[in-house]
């Protein structure tokens, strides 16, 4: 995994006309050398993504006239800017940063459910994204019909998910709520069904968001297994958490994202020591029932 500081793009997309970017200072970025020969499987090149701001205010005629006539004049917010980074197969990325920081939309723009507005991020490889709690569950279905349909979105054949279907409910280990209504189900549960399903279809690029403490302690083990063996099959894992400890016994790179910003890139023992040192020292362990 290796971080840049160069400012080269693919694709380069302008912001809107007139528009006022609210862009924190520049700051400083690590810069490590390929650990891997051959291509990455995620290539991150000065990417960058901006939202429109829309802020109410009383209407005056004034004001209307002003709208009528500087329409294009509208402040965004950049969320993600100059990010540019590469991971190799084998490797485990751990996302750090403050809430805000940019890092669910840097996990979206991964995922190519964003597209980014400059530079480019090209991804080489099937993604599968646990961005939230039990994202993309229907709660009005069991838990049951809920791996059907997340396997489907996927791609899987049936006939290969039939075959790992008691595999999956196993590791779960929600027992007999698989055929009650996902709505019936902690936010503990869901996560770990989600996580035990996108776990379990051979993903070549994993992504995970805020879920990397589902369950208790003994489900949080299995976690940890899983995707060291996922890792072992030359796979890739990008891992969005505040829980600095369980990242350094995962991954093997850091990224920290400060204001949409890159604060560091590299090693993950030497990104965390800085992170921690700026954060003084907190670490947020995931909570006994998954939150």
């Amino acid at each position: 995994m290796t971080g840049e500081s160069s400012s080269s793009s693919e694709a380069t997309a302008e912001a809107p006309p007139r528009a006022r970017a609210v862009v924190e200072p520049a700051v400083p970025v690590v810069s490590v050398p390929p650990r891997r020969p051959g291509r990455p499987l995620i290539e991150v090149r000065d990417l960058g993504v901006w939202y429109r701001l829309h802020r109410k205010k009383r209407s005056t005629f004034k004001r209307n006239l002003l709208k009528l006539r500087f329409r294009a004049e509208r402040e965004v917010l950049w969320a993600l800017r100059h990010i540019t980074f590469s991971c190799y197969e084998g490797e485990a990325l751990g996302v750090v940063g403050p809430n805000g920081a940019g890092k669910s939309t840097l996990c979206l723009a991964l995922a190519r459910i964003l597209i980014p507005d400059e530079g480019a991020a090209i991804i080489r490889g099937q993604v599968t994204t646990l961005l939230t709690l039990g994202a993309g569950f229907n709660l009005a279905l069991s838990g049951r019909a809920n791996i059907q349909l997340y396997a489907a979105f996927l791609g899987i054949p049936r006939g290969e998910l039939e075959r790992r279907m008691d595999e999956i409910i196993e590791f779960s280990e929600l027992g007999g709520f698989i055929d009650e209504p996902v709505r019936s189900y902690s936010s503990g549960m869901r996560a770990r069904l989600g996580f035990s399903v996108a776990s379990a279809l051979d993903p070549e690029i994993l992504i995970l968001d805020e879920v990397l403490g589902a369950g208790d302690r003994a489900f949080r083990a299995k976690s940890r297994q899983r995707m060291q063996a996922m890792m072992g099959q030359s796979k890739l894992i990008v891992i969005v958490s505040h829980a600095t400890t369980l990242l350094r016994e995962i991954c093997t790179h850091g990224l920290w994202l400060d204001h949409g910003l890159m604060r560091r890139c590299g090693e993950i023992d030497e990104v965390l020591d800085a992170y921690e040192q700026a954060t003084d020292g907190i670490d947020v362990p995931p909570d006994e029932d998954g939150h």
